[in-house]
């Protein structure tokens, strides 16, 4: 018998893990896992503690992940900021069509947000740096994010859902922003240290490029001084004008009946318009010219029992968002994109107009109409400024002319380089 129980006792130390005291782990003897990549000479109790605290995710929002901010001291406010709370969506879904259903958020819009380290520092023991493909799982659609790498949402009619996909998503093939097609990734400018302050970005351009004053646009001292870089050099940008959604009870047809993109619950989704060209400009919160699109130009019908009940298409908001485009490119629109261009700035003329959203019972009308809408981050121009400046100028002239002659080939170099 005792050397029964002395059997026992060298099986039980072998298989127990030991006390912290000890300065040692057994943890591999039951569990399997090799770390590589920079944790790869940690212990496993620094990040789920000890046989008696044992924590099994220790990376989660749920406790500020704790254990990773051990080391990694400050990252936690990250948790603070938009990514995870996601607080300006949230406020918009909240005063919008959240009024009519409370779970709207929850079961429609929730699917991209921080809810832990490893959501973008994937690969479980094998941690790595993100790379591109794990902020595009998030960052893709109308979202910034894949139109840095020339990916554009596609029409959502079902003939238009064809083509090479991300994310499973179809996309239409778009030209990349110049610093992709250069090789730099998400991160060479949206830096973790930017991200935990709320910043958008750890760089401006200004802090790798110099205006070459060489260039007609660059030696326009307001281009300077009042316009983002982007409002420029944005190449093309995706709007969606006019988003749908549609509410079904009881109505078991309804995507035969609509055609339109089948979300969860009794939800269908569908656009008026999509456009991938030289997106509308306006003002930031910074005050400097700026690209905008629609935030969203929301329109809600509810259906039961296959019929309308109330207003169709009631218009729950018409909002602008000032942003920045991720498709830069060298060369520029000419001037006449901007200077002799109300529609670009939401001053569309009435005899102009090719959509009639009234008579669409849209109750706006024109998407490219600024009555009934407004910037949700800006302002739009003062309609006295544009006049000013469509005004053709003897200085306007002068740049104008010089710039068909470069783009003609008639003297020296082009903007476009």
């Amino acid at each position: 018998m005792p050397w029964k129980m002395l059997c026992i006792a060298v099986f039980l130390t072998a298989v127990i893990p030991l006390s912290p005291a000890s300065g040692a782990e057994n943890c591999r003897v039951c569990h399997r896992e090799q770390l590589t990549g920079p944790h790869r000479a940690i212990g496993c109790s620094a990040c789920h503690g000890d046989d008696r605290t044992t924590v099994r995710n220790p990376a989660t929002a749920a406790d500020r992940a704790a254990r990773c901010v051990a080391c990694h001291r400050g990252y936690d406010r990250l948790f603070d900021q938009a990514m995870t709370t996601r607080a300006p969506e949230q406020a918009f879904v909240a005063g919008t069509i959240g009024r009519t259903d409370g779970r709207f958020f929850a079961t429609q819009c929730n699917g991209c947000h921080v809810r832990g380290c490893l959501d973008c520092h994937s690969g479980g023991h094998a941690l790595s740096r993100p790379r591109d493909g794990i902020c595009l799982t998030c960052h893709r659609g109308y979202f910034v994010g894949a139109d840095y790498h020339g990916q554009a949402p596609r029409e959502d009619a079902f003939r238009y859902q064809r083509g090479p996909q991300a994310n499973g998503e179809t996309f239409l093939p778009m030209l990349p922003d110049v610093h992709a097609e250069a090789g730099l990734s998400c991160g060479d400018c949206h830096s973790m240290a930017s991200l935990v302050t709320g910043s958008k970005a750890a760089k401006r351009c200004t802090d790798c490029h110099r205006p070459d004053p060489r260039v007609i646009e660059h030696a326009i001292p307001a281009h300077l001084e009042r316009l983002e870089c982007y409002a420029c050099h944005a190449a093309w940008a995706p709007q969606e004008y006019g988003t749908f959604w549609l509410r079904f009870t009881d109505s078991p047809r309804k995507q035969a009946q609509f055609g339109a993109v089948p979300h969860r619950d009794d939800y269908l989704k569908s656009a008026y318009l999509k456009k991938q060209d030289a997106p509308p400009l306006g003002l930031n919160a910074a005050g400097r010219v700026s690209p905008l699109r629609p935030e969203f130009i929301l329109y809600l019908t509810d259906i039961r029992s296959e019929r309308v009940v109330g207003q169709e298409n009631r218009l729950l908001a018409a909002r602008w968002k000032a942003y920045f485009p991720h498709t830069v490119q060298r060369g520029t629109v000419l001037c006449d994109g901007c200077h002799d261009n109300p529609r670009r700035f939401l001053l569309e003329p009435a005899v102009e107009r090719l959509y009639r959203l009234r008579d669409d019972g849209l109750q706006l009308d024109s998407f490219w109409d600024r009555r009934g809408q407004r910037v949700a981050n800006g302002a739009f121009l003062a309609p006295e400024r544009i006049r000013k400046m469509a005004e053709r100028t003897p200085a306007f002239t002068r740049s104008y002319l010089r710039k068909w002659k470069l783009l003609t080939g008639d003297a020296g170099g082009s903007s476009r380089h």
